[in-house]
């Protein structure tokens, strides 16, 4: 498949891969994107099934990971540095694991490698109920989100997937129903027990997200020994959006760690 996918610029560096997460899509990564293009040759992309990326039945962590690795070739690119955000995240790590020698480093944002209970449900919801054909405008969008998301940011963040067809028409730009029949398979470990990434690992934690707690560290370092842990104050589940500064300066370390470690030139 041919993801679509944002480039920052930064050619003659080391190229690094970004992967956004559920319902998101490479747009979410801008800021960050162009900040990074001063150490790293930046490609966002748009996942299978979200943004302008084509649809498909299938979306499963094989399918995603190999969509990735089709994109590394279409770029002629041997391996990448890999950074995923939550459902990205979990896409980040069954590549490393799956194919380790495609991953020159990896990073993972506020995910962990485990199963999690059901999530957006109310989100998902909310957009199916939605009548895209009466609606006629975004604002009427996002009144109607207001029962099912009460949270102002997550529904402007819902409401980036609303585009207009070519006749005007309202419709979602990701791949909705296909994702909700999925979200059991999504909310699973991406990882097979007993395999491990032993490259260069860095988890970026949320200090107030529900997503990774304390007691998941260990499962992080079992599967990724070599994994450094930081945490981020003042966010939740999205950190390089929440304070974006705090998430560069963490990425600027981890890049001086590769330099020294000679991973990178």
């Amino acid at each position: 498949m041919k993801l679509a996918y944002r480039y920052f610029g930064g050619e003659g560096n080391a190229p690094l891969i970004i992967l956004h997460g559920l319902l998101g899509s490479s747009r979410n990564w801008i800021t960050i994107g162009k900040a990074l293009a001063s150490q790293y040759e930046v490609f966002a992309l748009d996942l299978r099934n979200h943004g302008d990326s084509p649809h498909d039945s299938q979306s499963g962590f094989d399918d995603m990971a190999a969509d990735v690795e089709d994109f590394l070739e279409q770029q002629g690119l041997k391996s990448a540095h890999i950074l995923g955000h939550s459902l990205g995240g979990k896409v980040a790590m069954h590549l490393a694991v799956a194919d380790p020698a495609r991953v020159d480093s990896l990073t993972v944002v506020d995910i962990a490698p485990k199963s999690y209970p059901p999530y957006h449900i109310d989100d998902f919801e909310g957009m199916r109920a939605l009548d895209l054909d009466a609606l006629t405008t975004r604002k009427e969008a996002d009144t109607f989100l207001k029962g099912p998301v009460p949270d102002f940011g997550q529904r402007q963040f819902l409401l980036t997937n609303l585009k207009r067809d070519g006749d005007g028409k309202f419709k979602w730009g990701v791949n909705l129903e296909v994702l909700y029949q999925n979200l059991d398979t999504l909310r699973q470990n991406s990882l097979p027990d007993g395999e491990t990434y032993t490259g260069p690992t860095l988890f970026v934690l949320g200090e107030h997200s529900k997503f990774v707690r304390t007691t998941d560290h260990e499962a992080i370092r079992r599967f990724f020994p070599k994994a450094q842990i930081r945490t981020v104050a003042d966010s939740g589940h999205n950190p390089h959006t929440e304070q974006p500064q705090a998430f560069l300066a963490i990425m600027e370390d981890f890049f001086s760690s590769l330099v020294k470690d000679k991973v990178l030139p």
